[in-house]
């Protein structure tokens, strides 16, 4: 299936930037060149999340079983075009479903352990998925969910879906009925009769490298999560901007702790991983002793963390010790603002470089390099200003997109420091549009063209050559017709003393239209009052009055999706009812 238009598949091969190369083509290639290196290893404690127990596999080893997928896949009737659905916890198994399907063109569309019906219901209402593959169980033992039983109760609802393929064994409390046990259909040796059907079932799907290879789903912190379908190229052409951006050699051990269902985790632990020839470490998301186990004992080459990790990590240094940073000497990370106290602190202890990266599904990414800014404190808050004529870069990606600012009000273009715009993209990384809402997509886009992030950044740096992101476009609280970022806020609130985790939204006003809530988790121990983080925000970080919040609500936990985003709607959900109830002043 090819959703891109052809005058755009035209101009990017044209120039180079696409190919003919599939992500199978790939695997085929290091299948060719290292049969026996290691290609995918499993978390040491794989049982607390799935049946099974932690498996390594080399890329004949993998390619065995993809295989075997493949001629389950067959069987089943299940052919190019046709979408299936995936949703396993981090584990070696997610590598044979995604390569069987870029094998035979057949579309994953990958979805959050997290998802239960009513996510599960519109994804299959969207796509008209006819099969799922999965486990038995998704969680621990005594308390995780039967992922096959949910979806043999779901095909009685959605009539697409016909087939319910799933990963179990007898301590996973077997396979509901109607659902088909993986391993025990996939027990047979490949036949040389098999290796025939194989050949010709892949020579009569015909995969392109414009075919769409997976769709998948924005995280939903605003509204109903959007499928984002990517093909082959542009999954490839995200991978520089990982490799470049972390020095990442070929044939390197990358950790992999965010989930294999999106942009994070897929351009590292999949695209990269197959343009490097690499060695995927997984990691369920997240446990800490494991992770650091994994550091220390599986000579790991590049990872990612999420800010908050890496905070922490550096305020209890006994933690780090064994970690080979010699050979570890670049992590990625984003998602949140980095503290540059983080960024500084780990070039100057261990030598190591923190990569910031900002990115979507829809393909708009920055990443932000020692190189290209060699100052922590700057590489914590900055990106480059990617994109735009008369600056150079380390990343080739940056030499093919095309990036502006514009005022959400006047939709003029921004080319001044310090005025908030919508970053917006154009170029090979991004989508072509949302998979079938065509509204939607039209939406998305510009009259230029250009994809419209929806994340507010500023034009900074001496030479203009940065960008700083400030927010979300819908993440503004609107207060007397003034703009005031969350995030910024937020930001000043997190180095507040008592605050652990903070975030800000809007309560409606009759008067001002908004105004200002801080939402917030106390430090163990400790509690936190009003009036202390409004006099913390004021004589301490010198803040404008008008910014100050007037509301507190007070949180065990900020309520986050599954892949870790603040869901800001249930946020001012709870928030309303703060203009018309007592205010509690202490979280």
């Amino acid at each position: 299936m090819i959703l891109i238009p052809q005058a755009k598949i035209n101009d990017y091969t044209g120039r180079g930037w696409w190919g003919t190369q599939t992500l199978w083509d790939l695997f085929v290639h290091n299948l060719r060149e290292r049969p026996d290196a290691e290609a995918v290893v499993d978390a040491p404690n794989r049982a607390d999340f799935a049946h099974g127990t932690p498996r390594r596999l080399s890329w004949a080893g993998l390619a065995d079983e993809v295989d075997r997928f493949c001629l389950l896949l067959l069987k089943q009737n299940i052919r190019r075009d046709d979408v299936l659905v995936m949703q396993m916890p981090n584990c070696v198994e997610q590598f044979v479903v995604y390569l069987a399907c870029a094998r035979l063109g057949v579309i994953v569309t990958p979805v959050p352990v997290q998802y239960r019906e009513h996510e599960l219901g519109h994804v299959l209402s969207m796509t008209k998925a006819v099969a799922v593959a999965t486990f038995a169980r998704i969680g621990k033992p005594d308390g995780g969910h039967g992922a096959a039983a949910m979806y043999a109760e779901l095909t009685t609802s959605h009539k697409s879906l016909k087939t319910v393929l799933a990963w179990g064994d007898d301590a996973s409390g077997g396979m509901p009925e109607g659902a088909i046990n993986i391993a025990v259909q996939t027990q047979s040796p490949v036949s040389e009769n098999d290796r025939l059907q194989l050949a010709q079932a892949e020579r009569a799907a015909n995969v392109s490298a414009n075919d769409v290879f997976t769709i998948c789903w924005t995280s939903g912190t605003e509204a109903t999560p959007k499928g984002v379908p990517r093909s082959h190229n542009e999954w490839l052409i995200i991978a520089p901007s990982i490799i470049e951006a972390g020095e990442i050699r070929p044939q390197a051990r990358l950790l992999n702790p965010f989930p294999l269902v999106n942009m994070a985790g897929v351009s590292t632990a999949f695209a990269t991983w197959l343009v490097l020839g690499g060695t995927v470490v997984q990691h369920q998301p997240f446990t800490l002793p494991v992770f650091l186990q994994q550091l220390r004992e599986e000579r790991i080459d590049y990872t990612v963390a999420p800010p908050a990790i890496l905070n922490m990590l550096l305020q209890n240094e006994a933690l780090l010790a064994g970690i080979d940073f010699k050979r570890l000497g670049r992590i990625g990370s984003g998602s949140a603002p980095l503290s540059d106290w983080m960024v500084r602190g780990f070039q100057e202890k261990y030598g190591v470089q923190i990569v910031n990266y900002f990115g979507s599904n829809e393909g708009a990414a920055l990443s932000g390099n020692h190189i290209d800014i060699p100052d922590p404190a700057l590489r914590a808050g900055f990106f480059p200003r990617a994109g735009v004529t008369g600056y150079d870069w380390s990343i080739s990606t940056t030499r093919k997109i095309r990036t502006r600012l514009v005022d959400l009000l006047s939709g003029q273009e921004i080319t001044k420091a310090g005025i908030a715009g919508e970053l917006r993209f154009a170029g090979p990384t991004i989508f072509s549009g949302y998979y079938n809402a065509a509204e939607l997509s039209q939406r998305a886009f510009d009259e230029q063209g250009f994809y419209k992030t929806g994340d507010l950044f500023e034009i900074a740096g001496d030479k203009l050559q940065y960008y700083r992101y400030v927010g979300r476009s819908k993440d503004l609280v609107i207060r007397g017709g003034v703009n005031i970022s969350s995030e910024e806020i937020e930001n000043l609130l997190l180095a507040c003393p008592g605050v652990r985790e903070a975030a800000v939204v809007g309560v409606p006003d009759e008067v001002l239209g908004e105004k200002m809530c801080a939402c917030v988790v106390a430090s163990d121990g400790e509690s936190v009052s009003l009036d202390a983080i409004n006099d913390f925000l004021r004589e301490n970080k010198r803040v404008a009055v008008y910014k100050l919040p007037e509301y507190l609500l007070p949180l065990q936990a900020l309520p986050r999706n599954p892949v870790g985003k603040i869901l800001k709607r249930e946020l001012r959900e709870q928030a309303k009812a703060l203009a018309t109830s007592p205010q509690k002043e202490t979280a």
